[in-house]
């Protein structure tokens, strides 16, 4: 179970980059492991800037194979090899990730000094990531891309008087929460005996690329944090959709009918220069509705009863 689970917008652009803003890139730590999604031209200038180092990368996980998204990679990964990097490093994909990345990666000459792993994901499954689990959903878009749930796993709280009422000391609750059972100096402790209810772990779904999708309203239902495609506002969606994409309103609508905690527009179409327009169209559906900036860092707290946004 994660303590912190804190969001760093690497970059919020999308097709190429612009002056304004950074091709996609979406830091989420999950208290020690650091995940990069997407990871667009540029990404690594990005991480320089933040309060993220990119040595400290564990995953990779690429929404789909256009250039915005994945052209970063190389340089990156030829950066850790500089830097001497000596722990593992994963990269997940949908369809096609092995082959693509494999070539991306041997690109140059350099010398890779650390184990990289690359990994194919199916739509519509679990995978558990150890702290976290990732599920994965079958975007609506021209080549083969999936959107990305990062879970939080549920927590049993502790009653305290339950576990004051049994003697259990204080330094032993976490073995016996991790456990389930865990005996000390000849008793058997359960965590039955303690519990005080669950709380549920907290998820931030991130999408990439989509036309709006009804499934999204399923696969995003109750998350605390919906990043959304929102390439463009609801003036230019006939447009928007046919290449591919989500308006700000489309994208709003889904989070409002997912009840979501808190929506982030992001990957503004270069064309877009301001983008207050979007958040102003976005919320006419739907009311926690936020920009994405670049290099902005979000913490995702736990919501309060009623599934209210923390911040609010």
């Amino acid at each position: 179970m994660a303590s912190n689970i804190r969001i760093i917008f690497y970059g919020t652009g999308g097709s190429w980059p612009t002056p304004l803003r950074a091709m996609p890139g979406v830091g989420v730590k999950v208290d020690d492991v650091l995940n990069l999604f997407d990871c667009g031209e540029g990404t690594q200038r990005q991480i320089m800037k933040s309060s993220t180092s990119f040595m400290d990368i564990d995953n990779i996980f690429i929404t789909h194979f256009h250039g915005d998204h994945f052209l970063g990679i190389m340089g990156l990964v030829q950066s850790m090899s500089f830097n001497n990097r000596s722990k593992p490093l994963n990269v997940f994909g949908p369809q096609g990730a092995i082959k693509i990345l494999s070539n991306a990666l041997n690109v140059g000459y350099y010398t890779l000094h650390f184990p990289l792993k690359i990994y194919e994901l199916e739509p519509d499954r679990a995978y558990d990531m150890g702290k976290f689990v990732i599920r994965t959903l079958l975007n609506d878009h021209p080549v083969p891309a999936i959107s990305y749930s990062i879970e939080e796993k549920d927590l049993v709280r502790i009653d305290p008087e339950k576990a004051k009422e049994k003697n259990i000391p204080s330094r032993i609750i976490e073995k016996i929460r991790e456990n389930g059972v865990y005996t000390y100096r000849g008793n058997e402790y359960r965590i039955d005996d303690i519990s005080g209810g669950i709380r549920k772990g907290r998820r931030i779904v991130y999408t990439g690329d989509t036309r709006p999708m009804d499934r999204m309203v399923e696969f995003a239902r109750g998350a605390d944090v919906l990043i959304h495609d929102t390439t463009t506002d609801s003036s230019f969606e006939p447009m928007v959709n046919e290449f591919g994409h989500t308006s700000s309103r489309q994208a709003a609508r889904i989070a409002k009918q997912a009840g979501v905690g808190r929506l982030f527009l992001y990957h503004y179409s270069p064309r877009i220069t301001d983008t207050s327009v979007l958040l102003q169209d976005a919320r006419t559906e739907f009311e926690n509705v936020y920009e994405s900036k670049d290099l902005m860092e979000y913490e995702v707290r736990v919501r309060r009863e009623g599934g209210r946004d923390p911040d609010m």
